[in-house]
C-alpha cells in the first residue's frame, strides 16, 4: 500500500489518564481546546484557572500560587493600557479583567480558592508549553503572563534556552510531588508542546522557540528517570507537523490547527493515554454529548 503519511509512532503513555482522575490543565490555548473537549466527555478537569498561559515561567508562577497560601492583593492590580481602563493582574488573562480593583480581586481570589482546592486534590496535570519567549516587567523584574496592553517600554522580551526550560519544569515537578503536608496529592505530569505556530518572529524563529521547549522537556524527562517522578510527553506538535502537514488542517490564519485537527489530536491523545477498558465509557459519553448538542454523526 502506498504511504500517504509519516505517522508519529508514540508508545503507550507511561502516566495515562482515567475517568477516576482529577486533571488540571495548564498552558497555551491548545490546553483550553483539548480541556473543554475532555470536560464535555465527562472527565473531571480544571482548565487554566488564571487564563491561557504560554511560557514555562508563567506556568511555574501559577503553580506556585496554587501550591501556596497567598491571595492576590491591591499590589497585584494593574490597569490595562491602550485606553481600556479595566483592572487585571500580570498573572491573569484579560478575561479576568474587571471595571474596578475591588471587583477584580473578589473574582480573582474566588477563582484562586476553587482552583487551589482542585490542585490539592488532583492527581494529574497536563501542561502545554506554547513558546520559549516571555516578557519580563522592567520595574519588578518578574516574568508576566500577560502584558495587558501596557507600553512596550515597561517590558523586556527574552527567549528561554533549553536549560532554563528544564530547570523550570524541575521546579514544577517539585511543587507537584506532594512531598509536604501542604502540597496535597502527588501529581503525575504529561507535557506537550502546542502545535500552534507563533510566526511573529518568522518561520525560523518559531522553530527555534519550539526547539527550546522540546529540548527542555527532553532534558527534564532524562533528569527525572530513576527519581520517582512520573512524567511523560505527548507529541501533539509532531503529529501536527508530520501527520497533518497539509494546510487544510489549519484555520484561516494558517497558524492555528483547524477544529478537525484539534479533534484528531484529541483522539490520538485519548488513544495514547486512556486505558482500553475505559474506551467504551468514552464512546458512550461522546455519543451522549453529541446527542445533547443535536449532532447526529
Amino acid at each position: 500500500m502506498i504511504k500517504l503519511q509519516t505517522p508519529v509512532a508514540d508508545e503507550k503513555c507511561k502516566v495515562g489518564i482515567s475517568y477516576k482522575d482529577k486533571i488540571m490543565m495548564l498552558g497555551s490555548c491548545f490546553s483550553d481546546n483539548i480541556g473543554r473537549q475532555l470536560a464535555d466527555y465527562g472527565f473531571d478537569v480544571c482548565i487554566n484557572p488564571f487564563g491561557t498561559l504560554y511560557n514555562p515561567f508563567s506556568i511555574l508562577q501559577s503553580i506556585e500560587m496554587l501550591a501556596g497560601e497567598k491571595d492576590f492583593g491591591p499590589e497585584d492590580c494593574i490597569q490595562i493600557g491602550a485606553g481600556d481602563g479595566r483592572w487585571c493582574s500580570f498573572s491573569h488573562h484579560t478575561s479576568f479583567a474587571r471595571s474596578s480593583r475591588e471587583e477584580f480581586l473578589t473574582d480573582a481570589n474566588a477563582a484562586l480558592t476553587d482552583a487551589r482546592r482542585f490542585f490539592s486534590e488532583c492527581n494529574r496535570i497536563i501542561i502545554t508549553l506554547g513558546t520559549a519567549w516571555c516578557f519580563r516587567n522592567v520595574s519588578s523584574g518578574a516574568v508576566v503572563s500577560n502584558c495587558l496592553k501596557r507600553p512596550a517600554a515597561e517590558f523586556v522580551r527574552e527567549r528561554l534556552v533549553s536549560a532554563e526550560v528544564t530547570e523550570t519544569l524541575r521546579k514544577i515537578a517539585e511543587l507537584c510531588s506532594g512531598s509536604s503536608e501542604t502540597d496535597g496529592t502527588p501529581k503525575e505530569i504529561i507535557f506537550t508542546v502546542s502545535p500552534i505556530r507563533h510566526f511573529k518572529d518568522g518561520a525560523h524563529g518559531n522553530q527555534i522557540s519550539k526547539s527550546a521547549l522540546l529540548l527542555g522537556i527532553d532534558g527534564f524527562l532524562s533528569l527525572a528517570e530513576g527519581t520517582g517522578i512520573r512524567a511523560d510527553y505527548f507529541p501533539a506538535y509532531e503529529i501536527m507537523m508530520d501527520e497533518l502537514r497539509d494546510y487544510r488542517f489549519y484555520a484561516e490564519d494558517m497558524c492555528h490547527p483547524s477544529q478537525q485537527a484539534v479533534d484528531y489530536i484529541r483522539e490520538r491523545f485519548l488513544a495514547w493515554s486512556l486505558p482500553s477498558s475505559e474506551l467504551p465509557v468514552l464512546e458512550e459519553n461522546i455519543r451522549q454529548f453529541k446527542k445533547s448538542c443535536h449532532i447526529f454523526k
